[in-house]
């Protein structure tokens, strides 16, 4: 418009309408095209739940490797340990519970792989301190072993050489228990299986006896004489004959 010039006439302009344009509305769209587009939309989000989880996975197997790596990597603090140490720690373990022979722990350190110049150096550094004493062990045992278990000379001493005791630190061991003593033993053991046996006949009885008396080391003649001699001693049973 030029500056000066008098205004036209105000003419007012209407909005066309959007059939006259000749657009359609949303709510008119064809149903095909809003499925096409749901369709896109779910395979959007399908695409991106597959990368999700491929992303997790992934992460989860870094995480498997580096702790496989960091495994591999880190010893056993064990084996960290230098051999002397080892050797000592399992003898010191072994002794809290109860006394072992020189030879029982030295078994154990060869089960444990560790250097029998070590092993023998740890041992005898010990024997020195009086942790560990064989005649001393030998002798607990057979006082042990002998009031419990009522078992004889004979058993005692095999069963201090299964341990690794000395010969001669054997028989200083063994004297603390005498004939009389083996005596003892085998009348107190014999007496405590009678009831179990009463009802059978005397000869089953005996043998019965005899070989509970054997397992523990007993001699024959010193078995049958001790069994015989409580079979008659017990009350309402005739004394054997001849």
């Amino acid at each position: 418009m030029a500056r000066g010039a008098a205004p036209g006439p105000v003419v007012e302009w209407e909005q066309p309408s959007a059939e006259a344009l000749g657009l359609v509305s949303a709510s008119e769209l064809p149903v095909g095209r809003r499925r096409r587009r749901s369709a896109l939309e779910v395979e959007a989000a399908g695409h991106g739940g597959a990368a999700a989880s491929t992303s997790r996975s992934g992460a989860r197997r870094a995480g498997e490797d580096e702790s496989a790596r960091r495994g591999s990597r880190k010893k056993p603090a064990e084996e960290a340990v230098d051999p002397e140490t080892r050797a000592r720690d399992i003898c010191l373990r072994l002794l809290t519970g109860a006394a072992k022979t020189r030879k029982q722990l030295g078994d154990a350190l060869r089960k444990r792989e560790i250097p029998d110049e070590v092993a023998d150096e740890v041992l005898t550094r010990l024997e020195e301190v009086g942790l560990i004493d064989d005649a001393a062990f030998a002798a607990a045992w057979v006082e042990s072993r002998h009031a419990v278990r009522g078992l004889s000379r004979r058993a005692l001493a095999q069963e201090l050489r299964t341990k690794g005791v000395a010969a001669e630190l054997v028989e200083p061991a063994l004297a603390q228990v005498d004939h009389d003593d083996e005596e003892d033993a085998a009348r107190a053991l014999v007496e405590r299986k009678l009831r179990a046996t009463r009802g059978l006949d005397r000869q089953v009885r005996t043998r019965r006896l005899v070989g509970m008396l054997a397992r523990r080391g007993y001699s024959e003649g010193l078995a049958f004489r001790v069994v015989r001699a409580a079979l008659d001693e017990e009350p309402g049973e005739p004394p054997e004959s001849g």
